[in-house]
């Protein structure tokens, strides 16, 4: 049956599936592919399935936010995806945390509407261990700059408290903002699919968001690169996983 969001069926979606949030993303993840072909593209729902060295993989577009994030994995999970990483931007909450740099969350900060929806928020966002070790030592190998822990997932940029609740986690040691992350370990876990995250830092902590956006127009390149090494190790990490499961 074909989804009514993402408007793909089960043939069209592999077991490994990445999501980025911008519908653009996907086509610069096509580019390290072998091959692929663009399945849909419906609102924020972009899809293209492809081979990245001899693994079918998928990838799906979920917008901003977690509501439609979890429509997004609701709708590939139905399809048959099963292991799930995001590749996303993020804000830094430290400032050690340079244009560029990865963060690979292990858990998430449930500042988001949407998982809340599904169930009580003393229920933990954390991403799948198996997948997190992967790419931690994927992360290694390819001498990425990186870094491992908690993050915060929100709904809006622009409410009045934004800077004193950055500060707040900062103080919690919680490495980095986005706006999907939590939403989809909720609901991955809640499904029993395997959920991770990757996230290139775009903006420098202790700056507000306006002086952080033209941050980062002025380190583009390094944030480029942040978005080319999130792609390569999503899509290595995933393969390895892959490799493994066939010798089980």
């Amino acid at each position: 049956m074909k989804q009514p969001h993402i408007q793909c069926c089960s043939e069209d979606v592999a077991k490994m599936v990445i999501l980025p949030g911008d519908p653009d993303r996907v086509k610069r993840v096509a580019m390290f592919l072998d091959e692929y072909n663009e399945i849909a593209y419906n609102r924020e729902f972009r899809t293209i399935t492809g081979k990245y060295k001899g693994m079918e993989v998928t990838i799906t577009s979920t917008g901003i936010g977690g509501a439609s994030a979890c429509i997004a994995l609701e709708e590939l999970i139905a399809c048959g995806g099963t292991h799930f990483i995001r590749i996303g931007s993020s804000g830094a909450v430290q400032s050690h945390v340079n244009i560029g740099d990865l963060i690979i969350a292990t858990g998430a900060i449930r500042e988001d509407g949407a998982s809340k929806m599904y169930v009580k928020e003393n229920y933990p966002a954390v991403s799948d261990h198996e997948l997190v070790n992967t790419i931690k030592n994927n992360a290694e190998k390819l001498n990425y700059n990186h870094h491992l822990g908690i993050v915060r997932s929100h709904d809006s940029f622009y409410i009045d408290h934004e800077k004193e609740l950055m500060d707040y986690w900062s103080e919690k040691g919680i490495l980095g903002s986005d706006m999907e992350t939590a939403t989809l370990m909720v609901v991955g876990s809640l499904r029993g699919a395997k959920i991770a995250s990757i996230l290139n830092n775009v903006v420098l902590y202790d700056g507000n968001v306006k002086d952080g956006i033209n941050d980062y127009v002025d380190n583009a390149k390094l944030a480029e690169e942040g978005e080319r090494r999130e792609i390569i190790l999503a899509l290595e990490s995933l393969l390895e996983i892959h490799k493994n499961n066939a010798l089980r």
